[in-house]
């Protein structure tokens, strides 16, 4: 066998190193296919994100806020309960046998009675009654002796129905002297009623 010239061995070297380059190239490029068959050779595999920084909480806070919201308004309904009972039974206890006296008196009453110009009424704030209706009611003696007074309100809704009716009165007021008793309705704020002088007696 022969043995090849200088010429003739740096052509093998230099083939050996073109051989081993491009075994080189072909084990990166296998190594680098996915499993559908392509081939990624600079792309990196997106990375999964980090679920323990997630709290979770976004949910929860907007449902805390909703349960607060709700507590507020459940408090303040109750406490503008509370304000109109107080005021309500403030207001009875310091009327209740009056303005029984001005019922009776009202039952022997035919008509509208005999001081309707006597009488005004004039309604109070809401704000200062517990969001009840409450009307002022002004009783003024005319008259030149000392005299008492019946007085009956009714509380019409929209078609001008009664649905309400309360009593009050004024005992014993001199000449000239005026009272301010109040009449509060019992009802619901809504619907809104309209209080009306039904009849005013003097006795």
């Amino acid at each position: 066998m022969s043995t090849p010239s200088p010429h003739g061995r740096s052509r093998i070297a230099a083939l050996a190193v073109a051989l081993a380059a491009a075994s080189t190239l072909t084990l990166t490029a296998c190594g680098s296919d996915d499993d559908s068959g392509g081939t990624s050779v600079s792309a990196e595999r997106p990375t999964a994100p980090d679920t323990a920084s997630f709290s979770g909480n976004a949910a929860s806070a907007l449902a805390s806020a909703e349960a607060s919201a709700r507590a507020r308004a459940s408090e303040r309904a109750a406490s503008a309960s509370a304000a109109a009972s107080s005021f309500e039974a403030s207001v009875s206890a310091e009327t209740e046998r009056t303005n029984r006296a001005a019922r009776t008196e009202l039952a022997k009453v035919d008509g509208p009675g005999n001081a309707m110009s006597e009488v005004t009424m004039t309604g109070k704030p809401r704000s200062e009654t517990g969001g009840l209706l409450a009307v002022v009611v002004t009783v003024t003696n005319k008259s030149g002796a000392t005299a008492s007074y019946a007085v009956q309100v009714d509380f019409l809704d929209s078609d001008g129905k009664v649905v309400e009716t309360r009593y009050v009165g004024a005992e014993d007021l001199k000449a000239g002297e005026r009272a301010q008793p109040l009449v509060v309705s019992r009802k619901p704020p809504e619907p809104v009623l309209t209080p009306k002088l039904a009849k005013a007696q003097r006795y």
